[in-house]
């Protein structure tokens, strides 16, 4: 299996980078640092599917993930659906905008993307709204979906560590000092190491 890898900061990108080093890997991985934001992952995302000419199987975005309450800093979650948070339109206008996309992911939750770092509040509307009570927030799956999609329908996975929840207190500070302490990827190669 050949995996197109998106890191969206370049920390993410580092740390995958070395957790690959000196593996036994039965998959090869192509990691390319796709940006942080729904504009720059689609369009890196893009670029990185055209430049490869059809050599990739799938699509995995990796890296870190603000929860809900429920997980916990450093669980590795890996979702079955991608969706937008941000969208304020209904969804018959512009379905592609608004409805969830499958991942290949076997946790029970949704990855939301939004282009905003999240915080207690945003969390709450969010699961006002859509009716939820967990999930992920980042800032790029769901816009590598909709890439992935224009290119052939390639399967996506995202594979996040949780790093912060913001409904417990957490906050920018907490997001850093915990990327900065937990750097080794090896459990999401793991993940993408034996997912069927």
């Amino acid at each position: 299996m050949n995996y197109l890898v998106l890191a969206p900061t370049s920390r993410e990108y580092r740390n995958m980078n070395d957790s690959l080093q000196g593996r036994d890997l039965h998959h090869s991985y192509t990691v390319v640092r796709c940006g942080v934001g729904k504009a720059l992952a689609a369009a890196n995302t893009a670029l990185a599917i055209a430049r490869a000419g059809g050599e990739f199987d799938r699509v995995a975005v990796v890296g870190y993930a603000a929860s809900t309450i429920g997980r916990s800093r450093g669980d590795i979650v890996a979702p079955r659906a991608a969706r937008y948070h941000d969208c304020r339109i209904p969804q018959d206008f512009v379905p592609e905008l608004t409805e969830p996309y499958p991942l290949m992911g076997h946790d029970d939750a949704v990855v939301w993307t939004g282009d905003s770092f999240v915080d207690a509040a945003m969390i709450a509307d969010t699961k006002e709204r859509f009716g939820v009570t967990s999930g992920l927030f980042d800032m790029e799956s769901t816009a590598v979906c909709q890439a992935a999609e224009l290119f052939g329908d390639l399967p996506v996975v995202v594979v996040k560590m949780v790093s912060d929840v913001p409904e417990e207190g957490d906050t920018e500070h907490s997001y850093d000092e915990f990327v900065d302490s937990h750097s080794d990827f090896g459990a999401i190669i793991d993940y993408l190491e034996n997912l069927k």
